[in-house]
């Protein structure tokens, strides 16, 4: 992960064709879809998300199932998306003084993207987004529920958000830039709104909820007697994304007279947090949060094969193998500014939305896995080792 850098003097064409409200709304949107198909993939293999975060089942037989539900409110967000999108572009026509001066319409989709979520109205899924807004109130501060109340949907989406952290700061910088004289939302986005400092403390507040989160779960399971060491490994492991955004700020504003440092010792420095986040995030995920054994003495087994584990859901190993290999080179993005050829690709808008973008689908896809990881902890019985769960009883006992 790394900050956003200066971005093109002028009103570039990516900006002209997707202002930043949009592509922050286009991210959100798609975000929810994306959950949809999580849900129905899942239930298709017989994995019940619902249970495993603790959301209350359905009633009865004709309501639609929770994934048709998501697949309805997407479709909702969707609709007023398109046609906002086509009428903004009917209007300005590429032409950088009417982009500027439109900027009304998206923002009126982000007015009614918040509303959408936030007012109880029945048409699509309003249990889903109340539980949704119950859950964001709750982790917004850090906090986690216990097993029974729906822990690892907690999790789950605290994770998601560490995902979205640029996004969010996309966000504030376009809802920043409405209300303030002089400029416009869709117009060259000032990642500098507000305060220097403001877009990388959004950025780093999904890693702060999570780590907090961890420092919870270590003192559950010290108080339960149990193995807690793996939750203060956890926590370190978000701890170590706050000096990428640190250092990536600092380059951005960079001053050699007050940093005691060349710009280019400041960014070898910057390089070696980032890869020690990444190196240890990649970990992370193939050990401990999809049990996988590649980093095991025991990746070599005649239970399972190579590098993976006995009881998988998924259909083919191949799966699981390319998984692994897409997680490792999205979550080495940042490599691309060793490139003499591709190092200013992060400068320009549309390679920042790229980014984010990618980092959201390696999200969708960790979820995958991440989910089936613990259905199979579930199902099987806890293990010593379990990262989330081993401290609690099974599943079914609860």
């Amino acid at each position: 992960m790394d900050g956003d850098p200066a971005v093109e003097p002028e009103l570039d064409s990516f900006t002209l064709f997707l202002p930043l409200p949009y592509r922050v709304a286009l991210i959100i949107v798609l975000g929810v879809w994306a959950w949809g198909a999580n849900l129905h993939y899942l239930h298709l293999i017989k994995i019940d998300v619902p249970a495993l975060i603790r959301y209350p089942p359905r009633s009865s037989t004709t309501q639609p199932t929770h994934y048709l539900s998501c697949y309805r409110l997407a479709t909702i967000l969707s609709i007023p998306l398109g046609c906002s999108l086509l009428l903004f572009w009917a209007i300005t026509q590429g032409h950088a003084q009417s982009v500027l001066e439109w900027e009304l319409l998206p923002n009126i989709y982000l007015l009614f993207l918040v509303l959408a979520f936030a007012l109880p109205f029945s048409v699509a899924s309003s249990s889903g987004r109340t539980r949704f807004l119950t859950t964001l109130k709750r982790i917004s501060v850090g906090g986690l529920a216990e097993t029974q109340d729906g822990k690892f949907g907690d999790i789950l989406m605290a994770d998601a958000l560490t995902s979205y952290a640029k996004v969010l700061g996309d966000l504030y910088v376009a809802i920043c830039m409405f209300f303030s004289h002089g400029v416009s939302s869709t117009g060259k986005p000032d990642r500098t709104c507000g305060a220097a400092f403001a877009v990388p403390v959004i950025l780093a507040i999904p890693s702060a909820i999570r780590l907090r989160q961890c420092l919870i779960e270590y003192g559950r399971v010290r108080r339960a007697g149990g193995r807690a060491g793996v939750h203060l490994a956890n926590a370190l492991k978000y701890s170590s994304a706050f000096p990428v955004i640190i250092l990536s700020a600092l380059q951005r504003g960079y001053d050699g007279h007050k940093m005691g440092m060349s710009e280019a010792g400041l960014f070898r420095l910057w390089l070696f947090f980032v890869f020690l986040n990444s190196a240890y995030s990649f970990y992370w995920d193939v050990a401990k949060d999809w049990d996988l054994s590649l980093f095991s003495a025991q990746r070599s087994n005649l239970e399972h094969p190579w590098g993976l584990r006995r009881q998988r859901y998924f259909h083919s190993k191949q799966i699981y193998y390319a998984v692994v290999v897409m997680d490792f080179f999205l979550r080495c993005t940042w490599s691309i500014k060793l490139s003499p050829h591709l190092d200013h690709f992060n400068d320009l808008e549309g390679g920042i939305f790229l980014m984010e973008a990618l980092e959201v689908f390696r999200r969708w896809v960790w979820v995958f896995l991440r989910v089936e990881t613990e259905w199979v902890r579930n199902t099987r019985g806890p293990m010593p080792d379990d990262i989330l769960l081993g401290e609690f009883p099974k599943f079914d006992e609860d």
